[in-house]
């Protein structure tokens, strides 16, 4: 299902009342059209390859894997791999056995993603994150990107960083400012950050709102 925000989106109207700089986002991204992952795997595989790597270098070294799995990434692709082949592409020694650990997990179906999907933020946090290898960053990137949840709020995102800082000309990153400055846009933060990775994967981080 594609999904589009704009200024006639209940979600999008109630952000756009509560925050001028938010607004003035809203009016300079535009619409958003999105579709979310459905392959929950595949998406969690490419979170492990992207921790603590910029969104370019990620991206390249997820192409790569996909170019050694014949085009899409599964759990019976990943076991005809070697962790020399895996490494190959550029990645660590951790983070091919927290691939082996995901892997491993859905063959022996000690995740479920259906029964997550069913489940409320928190639990699906804690689910995600007893995997080794999935922290909470990783969580939160899948409930919002996956599962499409509305109030999820990624401050360990290094990305969403970049864009609240601009948004609000400050250099307060800690948890409890952006908690408590985003206090006001539930139950919708999921859609600030959507705005935010927007104007900052179209240029407008480079000026200042």
């Amino acid at each position: 299902m594609i999904y589009t925000l704009n200024k006639r989106t209940k979600s999008v109207k109630f952000i756009y009342s509560k925050c001028k700089r938010m607004a003035k986002v809203i009016d300079l991204v535009g619409t958003i059209t999105y579709k979310p992952y459905s392959d929950p795997y595949s998406f969690l595989v490419s979170t492990i390859i992207g921790q603590m790597l910029s969104n370019k270098v990620a991206d390249i070294i997820c192409e790569r894997l996909e170019n050694h799995c014949d085009g899409h990434i599964t759990p019976a692709k990943i076991d005809e791999l070697t962790d020399s082949q895996i490494k190959s592409i550029g990645t660590s020694n951790s983070k091919v056995k927290f691939i082996r650990e995901l892997t491993n997990s859905i063959k022996n179906k000690d995740i479920n993603f259906k029964k997550i999907a069913d489940m409320n933020d928190e639990d699906a946090i804690k689910v995600l994150t007893s995997i080794h290898g999935i922290g909470t960053w990783s969580a939160k990137m899948y409930l919002i990107f996956v599962l499409n949840r509305q109030n999820i709020l990624p401050y360990e995102d290094m990305a969403f960083i970049q864009g609240y800082k601009w948004c609000y000309n400050t250099n307060r990153i800690d948890k409890d400012s952006i908690t408590k400055k985003f206090k006001k846009f539930e139950p919708y933060r999921s859609i600030v950050a959507r705005y935010l990775y927007k104007a900052l994967d179209g240029g407008f981080t480079k000026n200042k709102l």
